[in-house]
């Protein structure tokens, strides 16, 4: 998933980014769209780390081909991949990954998110797309049925 947005830290992550807004690529539509807000997995060296890698990518509003519902405190340009686990899709009615073709004025979103490991070896163009993450929830409701 591609970073697009950052949450200000707080407690002991003040100074550091306390989160981050996940997107997956539509490539029909040209945009990113919102999957996730992730703010675990993460080391206190991988905190630093990301916040170093983020802060030149600060932009002073959102790039037009990102769609979300969450205001981030930060925008991010679309650059630096991030391997993400969840415990599971649900639908959402704030984030915008494949938003409406599960169910009107609903979204997909990776429940539990934490981060696995920074992927260097992708470019942005090639993390998961929205319809690679709508599958993933249609196969998980055949799992369950």
């Amino acid at each position: 998933l591609v970073v697009v947005g950052a949450y200000a830290g707080s407690g002991k992550r003040t100074g550091y980014y306390g989160a981050l807004l996940m997107a997956a690529r539509n490539d029909d539509e040209g945009t990113l769209e919102s999957v996730c807000k992730l703010g675990t997995g993460f080391s206190d060296e991988q905190l630093a780390e990301l916040h170093q890698r983020l802060q030149p990518l600060v932009l002073s509003k959102r790039t037009p081909t990102v769609v979300s519902g969450l205001e981030p405190d930060f925008h991010i340009q679309p650059e630096l991949v991030l391997e993400v686990l969840g415990a599971e899709v649900t639908l959402s009615p704030v984030h915008r990954c494949s938003f409406g073709s599960v169910r009107p004025g609903a979204g997909l979103a990776i429940r539990f998110p934490r981060m696995v490991r920074v992927r260097d070896d992708k470019g942005w163009e090639e993390a998961t797309t929205s319809a690679e993450v709508e599958d993933m929830y249609r196969r998980q409701l055949k799992q369950a049925g």
